[in-house]
């Protein structure tokens, strides 16, 4: 009898699946109203699947040490908020999380909104929260002349070219009034891909090197549209990478 719900939501979440993969047979639909009434198909049966969910298959979370200045997530957002993952072949909406800068870590509330749990890295394909999208690069499955560490990259762009940002926290120990303090300091390591490689990336120079069969094109671009990459690297990557995929078409 108690599997009778989650059989019910199940069905409901299949019937929109074959809904959106037979709308270009059919009368044209609101896409956004499909859109979301599958995310509540999806939600609803994560929800009812409860503790025999595969996102809940980690090892459990812990806080870190509250005397240290700062804190360890991203976008200084240290409550669960809203996100959605891809993980272990599912897709997953309206999951409580956290990313953890300093472990590079996600870290996801369980339905009884007490109990945390790591997300297993090898097991989440991506996630998004807080307005970015974050895929997971696991450097075996990358050509092994990248500049590149296994980890969770903030996409910013995926064209023929891909602009990734690595975003970290360490812990670094300054003198203060009381003695020794400890804090959270951020970092940010910006790379682009092309042609399956990955390349570090700090300055706009970098960028016109790797792309340097459009060069001229590239600086002329930059100079009328005023990009400055000390003052928005990550702006300045974007229009850059895209602009350079749409001359190179």
């Amino acid at each position: 009898m108690k599997k009778k719900p989650v059989i019910i939501i199940f069905t409901t979440l299949i019937f929109f699946l074959f809904i959106g993969k037979s709308s270009a047979q059919l009368v044209a639909v609101d896409s956004s109203s499909q859109q979301h009434a599958f995310n509540n198909a999806v939600s609803l049966l994560n929800t009812s699947l409860s503790e025999q969910s595969p996102l809940y298959n980690g090892p459990e979370y812990y806080f870190y040490d509250p005397t240290i200045k700062g804190n360890a997530y991203f976008m200084e957002v240290n409550s669960f908020t809203t996100g959605a993952v891809s993980y272990d072949g599912h897709s997953f909406v309206n999951v409580q999380m956290l990313y953890d800068l300093f472990s590079d870590n996600v870290a996801v509330l369980l339905y009884n909104h007490f109990t945390k749990f790591y997300l297993l890295k090898e097991k989440t394909k991506s996630f998004d929260f807080l307005g970015h999208h974050f895929v997971n690069i696991n450097t075996d499955t990358v050509n092994n002349k990248s500049a590149i560490k296994s980890g969770y990259y903030d996409e910013l762009y995926n064209g023929k070219t891909e602009v990734l940002v690595k975003r970290t926290k360490s812990v670094q120990t300054t003198s203060g009034i009381g003695g020794l303090e400890k804090y959270y300091s951020p970092s940010t390591d910006y790379y682009l891909r092309k042609n399956k490689i990955y390349y570090s990336v700090s300055s706009q120079g970098d960028m016109l090197d790797l792309l340097k069969d459009k060069k001229k094109d590239l600086q002329q671009y930059i100079k009328a549209n005023k990009i400055k990459f000390r003052r928005d690297p990550e702006d300045a990557l974007v229009k850059i990478a895209s602009y350079y995929d749409h001359i190179t078409n």
